[in-house]
């Protein structure tokens, strides 16, 4: 990635280069942005229905969203406590090869403040 560079006016009239910060990574800025309880509901419906496909990858993206917003509400420990299941549960559970059952797939939903309905 080239670093984007910009002259800026220096002392008797020479010009000086500044660096600018590089971009934030797209997981990181994701991360900030589910902390926010509306958008992650949204973030979080648009994976469930996305999942209703049915085929493998589709599901996949929904355990993926969970992963991703039970990263931005902090502590795992905390989130198993909430939802009466087991730390090492959840982590299996949100794995790339997780398939959790739909008992502990609603409480984990629930314990992340959200249900989960059909319209």
């Amino acid at each position: 990635m080239a670093k984007k560079l910009t002259l800026v006016k220096a002392e008797r009239g020479k010009a000086a280069v500044k660096k600018h910060a590089r971009s934030v990574s797209y997981h990181d800025e994701l991360i900030v942005s589910l902390k926010d309880h509306e958008h992650a509901a949204a973030y979080l419906n648009a994976a469930l229905e996305e999942s209703l496909k049915g085929d493998t990858e589709s599901q996949q993206l929904l355990l993926l969203a969970l992963k991703n917003v039970a990263e931005a509400q902090g502590n795992i420990s905390s989130l198993a406590r909430r939802a009466n299941i087991r730390r090492e549960s959840i982590y299996r559970m949100l794995s790339d090869d997780g398939n959790p059952y739909l008992q502990s797939f609603t409480s984990l939903v629930h314990a992340m403040g959200f249900n989960i309905r059909l319209y």
